[in-house]
């Protein structure tokens, strides 16, 4: 009997330090740097304004930047996308100085946000975005000002970011004008706060 409980003692040791590992290997967020290419426009994420993402897929030790939330929750939604992603990283934009600036190390896991969708504001790209939260108080008080809902990253429906958008139509956002309160975010004190 007591080499059967050792046994299993063993067994759930060697099971939490496999765990252990895993959790270990998560890799961690990268600063945003001027030189970060969006991966699907390969434009400088700097270049575009609303939150960024970044992707980090095993094996690689650099992450895959895209210029807009949307694009990189459509990369894990991808049937042709078949990277085996370790983390997935967005814009707190809670912590942003402002919608055109939203930030270089203010990241969150984008497992643990919420995000705010159907909004009025359009992400860096021109189209619909999921504008990511660390805190669902900011996520609601951006709803308050700029409509859409709050969810979280497995609710976004495959439609909103997978869906063609014609960004300078009726499909977009802003209707191809300018946004309504847009201004309140460009012109800093930052998000909600």
């Amino acid at each position: 009997m007591t080499a059967r409980i050792a046994l299993a003692a063993l067994a759930l040791f060697a099971l939490s330090a496999c765990q252990e590992a895993d959790i270990k290997s998560v890799p961690g967020a990268v600063t945003m740097t001027e030189e970060a290419l969006g991966h699907y426009c390969q434009m400088n994420l700097a270049e575009h304004e609303g939150p960024k993402a970044q992707i980090h897929v095993a094996g690689s030790e650099h992450p895959l930047w895209f210029s807009q939330v949307r694009d990189a929750v459509a990369f894990t939604r991808l049937p042709e996308e078949t990277a085996d992603v370790a983390a997935i990283y967005v814009s707190d934009m809670g912590r942003a100085p402002s919608w055109t600036e939203p930030g270089n190390d203010n990241w969150v896991d984008a497992n643990a946000a919420w995000f705010v969708i159907a909004s009025r504001m359009a992400g860096g790209m021109g189209a619909p975005e999921a504008v990511p939260f660390a805190d669902r108080q900011a996520a609601e008080s951006f709803v308050s000002d700029y409509g859409g809902r709050v969810v979280r990253l497995a609710d976004i429906p495959d439609d909103y970011v997978l869906a063609p958008v014609d960004v300078a139509g009726e499909n977009s956002p802003s209707g191809g004008h300018d946004v309504p309160g847009h201004d309140n975010l460009e012109q800093g004190g930052g998000g909600t706060q």
